[in-house]
């Protein structure tokens, strides 16, 4: 017995929409159709989707989601569609109306700056919940960024007095002697991308002043030992490259009124053979402890480019086959 066919039709306040739905020369409708098989017209002020019943309800709630968003000012862009069509097959696509409501601040140039997808939105939640929060997962999730904002929205509020942004500096084996240049220069090609999340939510200006006031500070690893944080919102990028040692050493610099975020990605790590992560001890010990927040990123979190969520897919595959 072939399965029940059905039609729906959804109606629009003007051609503008359709435009927005659709997206330029129809890019967005195009995504849609290549992953869920239906039939869909558009005819002046009217969209008619006709296939199986169980796609026309997916297309339906999909369509109704993504015209409310478009109503409400919200502007899509082709990887809110890649995500928006995921959550449709699982009929979930109605969390993006809650997913994209809030701003959590917005960039120096006054753009708002939203999470993306459900996994950075557990994310944000749970920093603002615990006081040391990992967040695990590959590249291009918003892990860094997002720990970035939260940091400086916390600094404007007050709620904190500093922000301390960490990383190993591994390609020099955490001894920076062999570059040119004094500490500052050194130092700086493993901080980039941290620098560039706080330029971004900040300007480059505001950066610059904050540094030299000692509001926010920028150092290696190796440069937290003996030292404790109080009142001050502490990430620790790339901590896949951490040994257990130096895990244990930047965990226990917790102070009070501070907060700590643990960012890596357990795929990536850099260390010479035969040293133990220590993220990933990190996580097997402390799993138990109920204060920590563990949040994992998958690949549908990944914001970036959508070629880039499928060569991670990819790469994850042929790992697989290869353990």
């Amino acid at each position: 017995m072939s399965e029940q066919t059905a039609s729906i039709r959804i109606s629009l306040q003007n051609a503008g929409e359709a435009q927005s739905l659709f997206g330029p020369q129809d890019g967005f409708l195009k995504i849609i159709e290549s992953e869920i098989p239906a039939v869909i017209d558009s005819r002046e002020a009217e969209v008619t989707i006709r296939g199986a019943e169980r796609e026309v309800d997916m297309l339906g709630q999909l369509f109704g989601v993504l015209l409310s968003l478009v109503r409400s000012g919200y502007i899509l862009s082709e990887r809110d569609i890649q995500y928006a069509v995921e959550l449709a097959k699982d009929f979930r696509a109605d969390q993006l109306l809650d997913l994209f409501k809030g701003e959590i601040t917005t960039t120096f140039r006054g753009k708002p700056i939203r999470v993306k997808t459900i996994g950075q939105k557990h994310y944000v939640t749970t920093i603002k919940k615990r006081d040391i929060v990992f967040g695990i997962g590959p590249a291009g999730t918003g892990k860094t960024y997002l720990a970035v904002v939260l940091a400086v929205t916390a600094l404007k509020e007050g709620s904190v007095k500093r922000i301390v942004l960490t990383r190993p500096a591994v390609e020099a084996g955490e001894s920076l002697g062999f570059l040119p240049g004094d500490l500052q220069e050194k130092v700086d090609p493993y901080l980039r991308p941290l620098y560039d999340a706080l330029y971004d939510v900040m300007g480059p200006d505001q950066v610059a002043k904050a540094l030299e006031r000692g509001l926010i500070e920028i150092a290696p690893l190796a440069y937290m030992r003996g030292r404790t944080l109080d009142d001050s919102f502490i990430i620790l990028d790339e901590a896949q490259n951490t040994t257990p040692e130096q895990m244990k050493m930047f965990l226990t610099r917790l102070g009070f009124g501070s907060k700590m975020v643990i960012t890596g990605d357990v795929t990536q790590i850099d260390l010479p053979r035969g040293k133990k992560s220590g993220l990933i001890e990190a996580k097997a010990i402390l799993s138990g402890i109920e204060e920590l927040g563990f949040v994992y990123f998958a690949e549908q979190d990944v914001v970036r480019h959508s070629l880039v969520q499928k060569i991670i897919v990819a790469y994850d595959r042929s790992a697989e086959n290869l353990d």
